[in-house]
């Protein structure tokens, strides 16, 4: 088994703002919380600029979809699901009970 090099991604520890819950909203998130949600937003929004940019010709490679050279039998049978509708149903079952 040969290994190739693996980008990863580095924490730093700083916190950007003070932590704010979403208007009208009972749930309460965490510094923490706070601070993955805004980091996967920035590294996605990364992604799609990059993507606009790699589209529209300026530049080439930087975004590729990763597709496995030999799938993973265990995973034949996975189906992906909306996360969306998932919580759509939860949040109708919660008000049933």
């Amino acid at each position: 088994m040969t290994s190739s090099p693996v980008s990863r991604v580095v924490y730093n520890g700083k916190r950007n703002s003070s932590p704010r819950s979403p208007p009208n909203s009972s749930e309460i998130f965490t510094p923490a919380h706070e601070e993955n949600v805004r980091f996967i937003y920035e590294a996605w929004q990364g992604v799609e600029r990059d993507l606009r940019s790699q589209m529209s010709g300026s530049e080439r490679g930087l975004v590729e979809e990763y597709v496995e050279k030999v799938p993973n039998p265990s995973l034949k049978t996975f189906k992906p699901i909306d996360l969306s509708d998932l919580k759509r149903r939860n949040m109708q079952d919660a008000k049933k009970s």
